[in-house]
């Protein structure tokens, strides 16, 4: 894997343990098919909660949860609109990452 900043490949003793975590945690958020489904929504506009449940036939309840645990890692954020919470990506990376591992399951 390449570090886009200095085109030098990452060393293994260059990821500390904070780094490993988050990394390992953004993977155990993709490999949920609830939470890929919801950020791929995402990655195409901000909606708020209800229509999230709406668009992809899931529990509100469900929704609210995995979008709990999205913004806990900083793959989501939200805006309040009167008493409604719109979500959408934090970054680019999230989408980057997605698209990437989406376009993986679909070369083959």
């Amino acid at each position: 894997m390449q570090d886009e900043t200095n085109s030098m490949p990452y060393r293994e003793d260059e990821l500390d343990e904070e780094t490993l975590f988050i990394v390992s945690q953004t993977f155990k958020a993709l490999s949920d098919p609830t939470r890929l489904r919801i950020l791929n929504l995402l990655s195409e506009h901000e909606y708020p909660v209800n229509e999230i449940a709406a668009r992809l036939s899931l529990l509100q309840s469900t929704v609210s949860h995995q979008l709990r645990f999205l913004k806990n890692l900083r793959l989501v954020k939200y805006r309040r609109e009167g008493t409604s919470l719109f979500y959408s990506i934090d970054d680019e990376h999230v989408v980057d990452l997605l698209r990437q591992a989406i376009g993986h399951a679909r070369h083959h």
